[in-house]
């Protein structure tokens, strides 16, 4: 996944990839439990972030929200930290990126971590899950090392 979205979008450690960066002010409807009223992240998330939010609030679930646990952040997916960094310090920026988490270009999102760990069976509805899903999302908890809290824009 990581090599589309360098592909698509470029290397996150860029000045001109963060300049692409949003600082989002999420409408006084979406303003919901934990969310915070602005999100920094790529501009392409804003809408299906705005349908995932929409569909909680009809489906209630959105009292399943506890926690936000944040968006963008440019940082090697966990345990890849010594590839990617490796990498780097060999001026393998390219392949690098294939260590990239989503959230590296801030199109992911993290929810209720306290209860979701990596690796760990998610406690997140399958209504909840349907409700990111349904707006253009994919759940880490289908991976196959399992991340109940991420969700991240499909690309």
């Amino acid at each position: 996944m990581s090599f589309e979205l360098y592909a698509n979008y470029g290397s996150p450690n860029t000045p001109a990839f963060k300049r692409k960066l949003t600082l989002w002010d999420v409408p006084e409807n979406l303003e919901i439990g934990v969310i915070p009223k602005r999100i920094y992240c790529h501009p392409d998330l804003v809408g299906p972030l705005s349908a995932a939010f929409k569909n909680l609030i009809s489906t209630g679930s959105v009292k399943e929200l506890k926690t936000w646990d944040g968006c963008y952040n440019v940082r090697p997916i966990r345990g890849y930290e010594k590839r990617y960094q490796t990498l780097v310090n060999g001026g393998r920026d390219d392949l690098a990126m294939k260590y990239l988490s989503t959230h590296a270009w801030g199109l992911a999102i993290d929810v209720n971590a306290f209860e979701n760990g990596l690796g760990k069976k998610p406690k997140l509805s399958k209504k909840f899950v349907k409700c990111f899903k349904d707006a253009g999302f994919v759940w880490g908890g289908d991976f196959k090392r399992m991340d109940g809290m991420h969700f991240e824009l499909a690309i």
